[in-house]
């Protein structure tokens, strides 16, 4: 939002509404900041500040309540300032209760605005009087009344509607610099609003009645303490975009992914044009060689030399404009890659933006309870998708929630136990793995499992002789059951059962995993692993009857392959045992309703899917790799399509589905109930035509490129060499491999190069690729690996299997 940003479409309440969840977020983040750092002026200036324009938008649109509770606000940071008053931490209880009374007065909508200050009016003036009463010390903190007034206040609610947008920074924008979103971003939850609602110009006022500029457009951003606010020098520019604009930004941009990687293909079919282009002229001069010493006319002659020379200029001109295509290819995959990434940045927001109603939330939950609790959040910079921060959101705040009230113990209960009195409840954010990995850890008393294995056994949910054999992991599994509750009470807080079901649910909407370990007398930690993105996913390509099909990584329990004859039958169901666990066999394209396969190769291609109370072996016809796919939602006209979530594109453009796990579950089970499920027939199972695996040596020197060649050609494999990068390139990229091994130090291209060239090829990329080389030093081994090579030998392992065993275990034996 820009000082040129036309606001004439809002009404005044709207940026009323807007100014004071601006400075709402100061409020909120200043007084909490008091409570551990008492008297800090630096946070007490940015307080009188953010009170102070609250005041004078109040004043600009007639809210005299909002006005007078403002200034008696500001009058009392002032006073702490000046050191006639000291707010402790029931002050600040009240100050926040003006905080959130600020925020339910400023999301009233015009039409209901004089009957919701008729009815709250009593409750308004106590608030003030009991704020006022802190400017003297002598005075008692409230007038007996002030309590019920202020939960009449608490329970008025208000519904606001507002359009979602959210807010991207780009690095050149000719826009005003305004606030940033850690600094104004409020309560938003409560009415259902993104950071970016929050986001516009504020100013400290200097004479509110004369002017209304507090509020218009050109309103400049004031710069704060490092407390609240930074100066706008520092400040990200932003600009207001909706969330479908966005969102199909990112399809755009995925598909412009994709269009660029038509190209290199398609140079790489030029090239074998080259080459037959060199046949061609290598066949032309033979001919003419041939006809040495034979009587030709002077025309037919001339017809000779003259076809040797527009082949030779054909040729010359071919690889020219390959050279040119090549180029053009590189460049355009860089800038869609590029592109493809600035719009991703764009859907990441920092953890922190979905995260500043906690301190306040853990805060307010230990004072009712009466727990001192330090709460403290890691990784507040760590960049999480939008959509995710905004799931996320229902179950941090039932984790938190639940760690202020089952977790940390009371004050007593924490000296008995020599303990601190101060309990400490965390809440962390990284990125590990390819994964998003947020921690809720508490150090309180922990779980008590024998109490839990007691409350299993009186919900009957199992028997009174299983229960023992549990282990603690199998034990923590029950509390994510629905209805499910440690608690013997049922109170505001817990006690239903359902908290711990919400998190779950969510987690597996987006595809992630939650456990939960406890150490009894030490605390409780919940580890959420998720996407970083929902926009793209890592997927497994499987093919079902011909067709391509996607499941996420997350989803999938174990891949594995099954001899037909490991498959037992009890109860009229095929199964198959693996770490001694019965898993029962589904063919997938039953399951999808598709027409049965031709026949599989030997061993049967297996995934293992499940849910938290099935587990099955969905059979597919192979497995064709991992993908990252652009994930684009299917039409909504089509409704909920059975079994499936989601469409991508592949890299060469063609279509792909992506399968709803839980969803083929449930079909799963369905069929079972039913008694549908087919056999997987014996004679099904049939031999796949034997296939050579080929392996392309590419080694400048004759001794090693030869060893090489008999080693592997001895176990069965097709070789074929290329004596420098260069033609180890043009090789693979015309050529099929099931594997590449390589030099690093060669001519024209080195080994490193090579395998740079061969990762960012998008239909190259999956190659598996064995470094072979005399250095053996551990930089240049991990300088082999970070490029991108799935082994890094040195030239000894000749003299033993160790070259063999890393072939074997990248692509399996020479036959397959």
């Amino acid at each position: 939002m820009s000082a040129n940003q036309d606001f004439s479409h809002f009404s005044m309440l709207e940026l009323f509404r807007m100014e004071v969840e601006a400075q709402a977020a100061v409020l909120n983040h200043g007084l909490l900041e008091l409570e551990t750092h008492p008297g800090l002026p630096e946070t007490l200036e940015s307080l009188m500040r953010a009170a102070h324009s609250i005041k004078g938008a109040a004043r600009i649109v007639d809210l005299e309540v909002g006005v007078r509770l403002a200034h008696v606000m500001e009058d009392c940071f002032a006073s702490a300032q000046m050191g006639t008053a000291t707010l402790a931490a029931e002050h600040i209880d009240v100050l926040l209760q003006g905080v959130d009374l600020l925020l339910r007065l400023s999301q009233v909508p015009e039409a209901q605005l004089q009957e919701w200050l008729a009815e709250q009016t009593a409750g308004i003036e106590a608030l003030v009087k009991a704020i006022a009463t802190l400017l003297d010390p002598q005075s008692d903190l409230q007038p007996p009344s002030l309590a019920n007034e202020l939960a009449v206040i608490s329970n008025a609610t208000v519904s606001v509607e507002i359009t979602p947008v959210v807010t991207i920074a780009p690095e050149e924008l000719n826009q005003a610099p305004i606030l940033e979103a850690e600094a104004i971003a409020t309560h938003l939850p409560t009415v259902g609003l993104t950071v970016a609602e929050s986001q516009i110009a504020t100013t400290a006022i200097a004479d509110p009645v004369a002017s209304g500029a507090a509020l218009s457009a050109t309103a400049k951003a004031t710069p704060l303490s490092s407390s609240g606010m930074q100066t706008a020098d520092n400040l990200d520019r932003v600009v207001r975009v909706s969330a479908d604009n966005l969102s199909r930004l990112m399809g755009l941009a995925g598909e412009s992914l994709v269009e660029a990687n038509w190209l290199q293909p398609f140079a790489d079919s030029l090239l074998k044009l080259r080459r037959q282009q060199t046949d061609l002229s290598t066949l032309l001069e033979k001919l003419q060689e041939s006809l040495v010493g034979q009587p030709l006319n002077q025309r037919s002659e001339n017809y000779l030399n003259t076809v040797r020379q527009q082949a030779t200029d054909c040729r010359q001109m071919l690889s020219d404009r390959l050279n040119e295509l090549e180029l053009f290819a590189r460049r355009s995959a860089n800038l869609s890659d590029r592109l493809y990434r600035e719009v991703l940045a764009s859907h990441m927001r920092p953890f922190a933006d979905g995260v500043q109603a906690f301190p306040r939330m853990v805060r307010d939950l230990g004072r009712q309870l009466d727990k001192q609790i330090r709460f403290e959040v890691l990784g507040k910079a760590t960049d999480v998708d939008r959509d995710i921060l905004e799931k996320l959101e229902a179950p941090l705040t039932h984790l938190l929630r639940n760690a202020v009230d089952h977790g940390i113990e009371s004050v007593a209960e924490r000296l008995a136990a020599g303990k601190s009195a101060e309990g400490l409840v965390r809440l962390e954010a990284l990125h590990q793995g390819g994964m998003l990995s947020i921690t809720v850890s508490d150090d309180g008393r922990g779980m008590d499992f024998e109490r839990l294995r007691a409350k299993i056994v009186s919900k009957q949910l199992v028997s009174p002789e299983m229960a023992p054999q549990l282990t603690e992991a199998e034990l923590i599994e029950f509390l994510f059951l629905p209805g499910f509750s440690t608690s013997d009470t049922v109170t505001e807080l817990s006690g239903r059962g359902v908290g711990l079901n919400i998190v779950q649910n969510m987690i597996q909407e987006v595809g992630g995993s939650l456990r939960a370990i406890s150490k009894p007398g030490k605390g409780m930690t919940f580890y959420l692993q998720l996407p970083l993105t929902l926009s793209v996913i890592r997927t497994l390509l499987v093919e079902i009857s011909g067709e391509p099909y996607a499941l996420p990584l997350t989803r999938i329990d174990r891949i594995v392959m099954v001899e037909p004859e490991a498959i037992a039958v009890a109860e009229n169901r095929q199964f198959f045992t693996i770490d001694e666990q019965n898993i029962g066999l589904v063919v997938a394209h039953q399951v999808l309703e598709l027409p049965a396969s031709s026949g599989h190769a030997k061993d049967l291609p297996i995934i293992v899917i499940s849910d938290r109370l099935s587990c099955y072996g969905l059979v597919v016809d192979r497995f064709l790799g991992e993908r990252d796919l652009v994930v684009r939602p299917l039409d909504s006209r089509l409704g909920k399509v059975k079994n499936i979530s989601a469409a991508a594109l592949l890299e060469d453009g063609s279509p792909v589905l992506l399968i709803d796990v839980e969803d083929m579950v449930r079909s799963i089970d369905q069929l079972l109930a039913n008694g549908q499920l087919s056999h997987i027939s014996r004679k099904t199972a049939q031999l796949a035509p034997k296939a050579q695996k080929r392996v392309l040596v590419v080694d400048d020197s004759i001794t090693v490129r030869e060893m090489e060649r008999k080693l592997l050609q001895n176990k069965g494999y097709a070789v074929e060499v290329a004596v420098n990068g260069i033609d180890g390139w043009n090789a693979i990229r015309t050529g099929h491999f099931d594997l590449v091994v390589t030099d690093i130090d060669m001519p024209r291209m080195n080994g490193i190069e090579l395998i740079g060239q061969l990762k960012q090829h998008a239909t190259l990329k999956s190659l598996p690729v064995i470094i072979v080389s005399y250095k053996d030093r551990e930089e240049d081994r991990m300088r082999g690996l970070e490029v991108g090579a799935d082994y890094y030998l040195t030239k000894s392992s000749f003299h033993d299997d160790t070259l063999l065993k890393a072939v074997r275990d990248l692509i399996g034996e020479a036959i397959a």
